[in-house]
């Protein structure tokens, strides 16, 4: 197997509000490593170099906007070629998710620290191909096969 001398390439990708105040929390591995962040479009300042359009489970236009996302991911995923996804959640992760399982790339979940005792709906899609699946807080690790304890990111 020929190894290359690169650092790893890490995508941090995350929903805005909470989850990316907690996913910027791991800027210094970007700063170690090689990388780049992802978040929703709002009207709140953010330094990321990608924005996805902002989105939620109760939006009538979620599936158009999942698309146009996705292929916005594509576009994304072609130009940065990570081989690390990391997410704090949720539905801008998504297309990340599944591109790092179709690409066979590591990817770290994060559950959200605004959960101490029950499991959020992105956690439970993705715990099952999650390379390392990290809580926040002890009593989330009895909803999820394979969580391990990680500390507060706070």
């Amino acid at each position: 197997m020929k190894k290359h001398n690169r650092k790893p390439r890490l995508c941090l990708v995350s929903s805005s509000g909470g989850h990316w105040e907690q996913l910027q929390k791991l800027q210094p591995l970007i700063d170690k490593y090689d990388g780049f962040m992802v978040t929703e479009k709002t009207n709140f300042e953010a330094k990321a170099k990608y924005f996805m359009r902002q989105t939620d489970l109760k939006d009538k236009l979620m599936p158009f906007k999942m698309l146009l996302n996705g292929f916005h991911t594509l576009f994304i995923w072609i130009k940065e070629r990570p081989d690390f996804v990391i997410t704090t959640g949720t539905m801008v992760a998504y297309p990340f998710y599944l591109l790092a399982v179709l690409f066979h790339k590591k990817f770290v979940f994060i559950e959200t620290f605004g959960r101490a005792n029950m499991p959020t709906v992105a956690g439970k899609k993705m715990e099952k191909h999650s390379d390392l699946f990290i809580v926040q807080w002890e009593s989330q690790k009895k909803h999820y096969k394979k969580a391990i304890y990680g500390g507060c990111l706070y």
